[in-house]
């Protein structure tokens, strides 16, 4: 890319949320963006705003027709990718035991296995190139699990696990990984884009069900801001060095460090024992 090209996006899940802000800013901005959902009709506005600057796909990231159409049509009119946003995902919720598994794998369908595919239809391109971003949406569910979401955490404990190996395998090609770990946010991920489990066990109330009820009773009125996230985005993957990990909201950035001091109270305090654990030297 030359230095005075603008660097080419492509978002998927804009039609709501994080997606469908960082679409916004990075157009405001002037950069091309690809701008995807399932129904590209939710995605009207971004032509008629911005005009060709904005590429209007359809695209389910379970399909892999869908991706590969993507990709090639925004090959051929745009010529290059140079930021990848995997933001398509979804949530449920119900404790382990109470979760429907067809639901489950629904959701790993499109969280983990539609990134998974979405990634790989990109990297020939990026690796062609050289250079490039690719920007992978977890969440403070990627470090630290809760009751009732335990499945959500799963995929972005996955999410977690794929990006911390992809971003060492990239990097001597000039490839960057970025991942984002929102807190809670004003997006519909805590109302309609998630569902629950049918039916409740009662032993599950005072855990599962009370985190629900929070998370529930909070949605619409959660302190992060989706607007100020998608500007703290777009300042990460053009940073020099970004940062592998990107938490996003004092919730998040408290979580994280709750969960250090767990995992660093474990460590300390079977430190003999764990290596007590290897041959004697």
């Amino acid at each position: 890319m030359s230095d005075n090209a603008k660097p080419v996006w492509f978002i998927t899940g804009c039609s709501t949320g994080f997606g469908r802000e960082l679409a916004r800013h990075t157009l405001s901005l002037g950069y091309p963006t690809v701008v995807t959902a399932r129904n590209p009709a939710q995605l009207e506005e971004f032509t008629m705003e911005y005009g060709e600057l904005a590429l209007v796909l359809k695209l389910d990231v379970t399909s892999q027709d869908d991706i590969d159409a993507a990709v090639k049509i925004t090959l051929e009119r745009l010529g290059r990718i140079d930021v990848l946003v995997n933001n398509a995902g979804i949530g449920y919720f119900g404790s382990f035991e109470e979760s429907e598994l067809a639901e489950v794998h629904k959701m790993f369908d499109i969280n983990l296995w539609g990134l998974t595919h979405m990634t790989r239809a990109v990297l020939p391109t990026l690796r062609k190139q050289r250079s490039g971003s690719i920007v992978n949406i977890s969440s403070i569910g990627g470090l630290r699990a809760f009751p009732s979401v335990s499945f959500y955490n799963a995929t972005k404990f996955a999410v977690e696990a794929l990006s911390e190996a992809l971003s060492q395998e990239l990097a001597p090609m000039g490839i960057k990984v970025l991942l984002v770990e929102p807190g809670p946010f004003r997006t519909d991920w805590a109302g309609r884009s998630a569902n629950e489990a049918p039916q409740t066990i009662a032993d599950y109330h005072e855990t599962a069900g009370a985190r629900l009820a929070q998370i529930r009773g909070n949605s619409g009125k959660q302190v992060g801001d989706p607007v100020r996230a998608a500007v703290a985005i777009v300042k990460a993957v053009e940073a020099e060095k970004p940062p592998l990990r990107l938490l996003l909201g004092k919730v998040a950035l408290a979580g994280a460090r709750i969960k250090l001091e767990q995992l660093a109270a474990d460590f300390d305090a079977w430190a003999e024992v764990t290596e007590g654990a290897d041959y004697p030297e």
